[in-house]
Order: structure tokens, then C-alpha cells, then sequence
């Protein structure tokens, strides 16, 4: 097990030299991130392929096991089609969770996720359904059945300000319609995120998401719950911006084969477009 004095500050810079690693092969390969981000209004106009985003974040963990060492993630969203009325999207995400077990980097799970959707406006909310994929994998381990999960579901999404500070907000259900080694039977989530401005380039922001897991009514457990908060500063630069941020994690089976919660503090960088 590491040593829990360790700086949490020393393992967010090895974080940040790992996810440089990353950024280099995500740029060859292509990267991408999850969505849809909520909108402030409809474009009122047909489109191909008229928005996209991308993310990718390092974040040092503060947890006495040396499974979970770092969280890294990138990926990216697209509008592919915006149809006046609503849009056709689509969501890749590849996660890669960390340890040092073996080595000082020992990428240890990959969590890939996947989504297609098609919304539409009421005023000034947009309601979506969408399908989502999720399939985790051990790495540098041996693996002999699949972990993965399908889920049909509604979101609703919307964008509003007050002033210099805005407020972003998901939420969503769903079926879950095709498993393997889970007992998830349907899914509920939200996603909050408060911006406000301080100038032209630095602004403060926080963001909760959460979701809970119903699970299977022969299981011996009860609904899992998973949360996360964050609060930080984003600074944005000419066609990208980098947040900084600390926060808190509770997260649901975090092994996928052990069924149990952990909870760890967090500290990061993100680099999100604009």
C-alpha cells in the first residue's frame, strides 16, 4: 500500500506528465469526450456536423489503495446532424484508472463508453433519448468474462445565465436493456455545473454529478450510489481552456469484479474547447 502522507500535489504532477503521455497518442488516434453539453436555445437552422467538445483531465487520488492512484479520461462529443428542432449526437469516452501496484504508472482498468442520442426542444428545454454503452476491462491482467452494460433512456437538458454566472443542467433515466457480470437493471443521473465570470479569461466554477445503479431485485445488495464534486478556476486561453480544481468521490463497485464503493479525495487539471 502507499505511503497515505505522500503530497497529494506530487502525485497530480506525475497525474499531469502521465496524461501528457496520453495527449500525445489521443492526438494521433483522435479524441474525443462525453456530452452533450446543454445549449442555450435551438439553432433554428439545419446543420452537419455543427458542434463538438472534448475534454481530457488528469486527477491525483488521496486513497490508501495503491489500485487508485490517478483517474485520467479523454474524449469528445459530437453534433453530427441539428435538425432545427432538435439534434443527432454522438459520445465516446475512453477512461483509465491507475495504480502503482506493479510499477510507478500501472494502468490497471479501461472504462469505455459510448452514446448516440436524438433530442428535441420544448422552449427552452431540450429532451433526449439515448442509447449508452459502458464496457469495463482490466489492463495488464488476465480477464475471462466480459463486464458491460446497455442502457435506453430520457435525458433532459438546460442552459440558463444570471448575470455573469451560468448554470448547466442534465438529468436522466434509464433501462437497462442488455448486461453482462453486473446486476444493474436501470439507471438515474444528474449532472450540475455553476460558472461564474470574473474577467474576459478567469472565472470560478463547481460541478456535482451523481447517479444511482438499481440493481436486480435477487441481489443481495441495495441501490448503488455513485457522486462526485468538484470546485475550481478556469482559466481560458485562445481556443481552449484548462480547468484546476479539488473535489470529492464516492464511487460505486470501483472494482469491477470486487462490488464495492470507495471514496477518495481528488486534485486536477482539465483542457476542454471553449
Amino acid at each position: 500500500m502507499p505511503d497515505s502522507s505522500e503530497p497529494l500535489i506530487r502525485r497530480a504532477l506525475r497525474s499531469a506528465c502521465l496524461v501528457l503521455v496520453v495527449l500525445m497518442w489521443a492526438t494521433r488516434a483522435g479524441a474525443q469526450q462525453p456530452g452533450p453539453q446543454p445549449l442555450d436555445a435551438p439553432s433554428h437552422s439545419v446543420g452537419f456536423l455543427t458542434r463538438s467538445d472534448f475534454q481530457l483531465s488528469g486527477v491525483a487520488l488521496a486513497i490508501d489503495d495503491n489500485r487508485f492512484s490517478w483517474d485520467t479520461h479523454f474524449g469528445g462529443a459530437a453534433d453530427v446532424i441539428d435538425y432545427k428542432i432538435g439534434r443527432l449526437g454522438i459520445v465516446a469516452d475512453y477512461e483509465a484508472v491507475v495504480g502503482d501496484e506493479f510499477r510507478s504508472f500501472d494502468p490497471n482498468q479501461s472504462i469505455y463508453t459510448l452514446e448516440t442520442s436524438a433530442s428535441a426542444w420544448v422552449g427552452a428545454t431540450e429532451i433526449a433519448a439515448a442509447f449508452h454503452h459502458v464496457s469495463r476491462h482490466l489492463s495488464d491482467r488476465p480477464k475471462t468474462v466480459p463486464v458491460a452494460w446497455n442502457v435506453l433512456g430520457a435525458r433532459v437538458l438546460r442552459r440558463f445565465a444570471a448575470g455573469d454566472t451560468t448554470f448547466a443542467i442534465r438529468a436522466g433515466a434509464g433501462s437497462v436493456v442488455a448486461h453482462a457480470t453486473v446486476d444493474y437493471r436501470w439507471t438515474t443521473d444528474f449532472d450540475v455545473v455553476v460558472r461564474h465570470r470574473l474577467n474576459d479569461r478567469v472565472g470560478l466554477y463547481a460541478r456535482s454529478w451523481g447517479e444511482l445503479l438499481g440493481v436486480a431485485a435477487s441481489s443481495q445488495r441495495d441501490t448503488q450510489k455513485s457522486v462526485h464534486i468538484e470546485g475550481g478556476v478556469r482559466v481560458d486561453g485562445r481556443g481552449a481552456a484548462l480547468e484546476l480544481f479539488a473535489g470529492y468521490e464516492r464511487r460505486a463497485d470501483a472494482d469491477p469484479f470486487e462490488q464495492q464503493p470507495l471514496k477518495w479525495g481528488l486534485a486536477g487539471f482539465r483542457l476542454v474547447n471553449k
